[in-house]
């Protein structure tokens, strides 16, 4: 199915690319709203409740991706429709750029009250009192950031674990983004949402500011700056993920990012990531221009993986069925070379004993004229001569055999006495293993 998944990714992240987010039914909200009725239900000021609320959040939805995985397994068109469904539902590209040309836009008209009242749709941070490049700033930082976690993370767990990976990708980062931040509600509940997110996002956020590195000149950036700044400050950030994203992006745009972020009712001073000056609006346009990219870079390694996968598994089936047949077919050889065999040699013992019972039969016929006249001697000749030849026939004629020595002995008797027909009969029982003697059993 490894094909049907590439299909599928490629087709959902077309999909998102062309038409976005849909405005109403998005599977996310209406995770989100499950989410929350879950947590009214469960919640408790606990590490212990959020890790329950966590693993029915995301368990159950996983369950279902996997359901739904084993009931198309043999069924890659519907596999295909599938897992590019869940990917237009777990990626956000389109949604996020259009996001930063609103801000953009509205920056680059020195609308500051529009910018702030569309900053919440990027990041929590507090924009009442930001000017022009702080709110740049963040937006930048919030473009570098969900690069990651909107675009590349689900196509990296798509390509790892299937439909499985990008329900369960999403269901985490959704729940993160609910509980996962350090409020006084959410400050023990949310621990459990917050690492398994950060657990998920540890590759694909190396993997979106490798990406960054290799599609710096679209912006005009070096790689190699852009390596260095990663290199040098991806570590800096208290995110165990985020620093890596936007440093990265940092050394593309050649600007400087972090700083002091107010959100409500606190405050953080995070350090320097880059070495130029504040980003501005369109730095901004700059940073949605190398994130599509980034995701271009990302959707295409991921179906190449996929695809890739999917063809190796499909060739060791192959071999492995190739194998099992040349078995059977040499198995079959060998049984009718072994029957032809045991015919022919069945019909060679048959001819050895016939002529071996017609050379005793011979010899007795003649010593039975010594115990009787010529007449009667060429007919004990001939009787005891007829019992070895059915003896020849093998194990299967016994009862045959058996039969006639029978009646040749009671022929004898009457025809040359009592002496030749005892020394018939022993001959002529002999393939009868010596049950019938004259005048009855042993």
């Amino acid at each position: 199915m490894g094909l049907a998944n590439a299909a599928g990714l490629l087709a959902g992240f077309a999909v998102d690319a062309l038409v976005g987010d849909p405005r109403r039914f998005h599977p996310v909200a209406g995770f989100g709203r499950a989410a929350t009725a879950l947590e009214r239900r469960i919640y408790r000021p606990g590490r212990a409740a959020g890790a329950v609320f966590t693993a029915l959040a995301v368990g159950v939805p996983v369950a279902a991706a996997v359901a739904a995985s084993a009931a198309t397994r043999r069924r890659p068109m519907a596999r295909a429709a599938l897992v590019a469904a869940g990917t237009w539902a777990a990626l956000g590209g389109r949604t996020l750029r259009r996001e930063a040309g609103y801000m953009a836009g509205a920056l680059e008209r020195a609308d500051l009250p529009a910018a702030r009242g569309r900053l919440g749709h990027l990041c929590g941070r507090d924009p009442s009192a930001l000017d022009e490049p702080e709110l740049a700033r963040a937006t930048v930082e919030s473009v570098a950031e969900n690069t990651s976690d909107a675009v590349v993370a689900p196509l990296f767990w798509g390509a790892v674990a299937g439909l499985p990976g990008l329900v369960g990708y999403r269901a985490a980062n959704t729940l993160d983004a609910m509980v996962g931040h350090r409020s006084a509600r959410y400050a023990r509940f949310g621990t459990a949402a917050a690492r398994l997110d950060d657990l998920l996002n540890l590759v694909p956020s190396r993997l979106t500011a490798a990406l960054t590195v290799a599609a710096a000149p679209v912006v005009d950036g070096e790689r190699a700056e852009t390596l260095r700044v990663w290199r040098r400050d991806g570590a800096d950030h208290p995110s165990p993920n985020a620093g890596h994203c936007e440093s990265a992006m940092a050394g593309a745009l050649g600007v400087r990012l972090g700083g002091r972020n107010v959100y409500f009712g606190r405050s953080e001073t995070r350090p320097f990531l880059g070495d130029g000056p504040r980003p501005v609006a369109l730095d901004i346009r700059r940073a949605a221009r190398l994130s599509g990219t980034v995701g271009l870079a990302a959707v295409a390694l991921a179906a190449a993986i996929t695809a890739s996968v999917g063809l190796a598994s499909s060739r060791r089936t192959t071999a492995l069925v190739s194998r099992a047949g040349g078995a059977a077919s040499a198995s079959r050889v060998t049984a009718a070379v072994g029957l032809a065999s045991a015919k022919r040699t069945a019909a060679l013992v048959g001819r050895a004993g016939a002529g071996r019972a017609v050379a005793v039969g011979a010899a007795n016929a003649s010593r039975a004229p010594a115990a009787a006249g010529p007449a009667g001697s060429r007919r004990a000749a001939a009787l005891v001569a007829r019992a070895g030849m059915m003896r020849a026939a093998g194990a299967g004629s016994r009862r045959a055999t058996a039969a006639v020595g029978l009646a040749g002995a009671r022929r004898v008797a009457a025809l040359v006495g009592l002496p030749g027909a005892r020394r018939a009969v022993a001959v002529g029982v002999t393939g009868w293993r010596g049950r019938v003697a004259v005048g009855g059993r042993r």
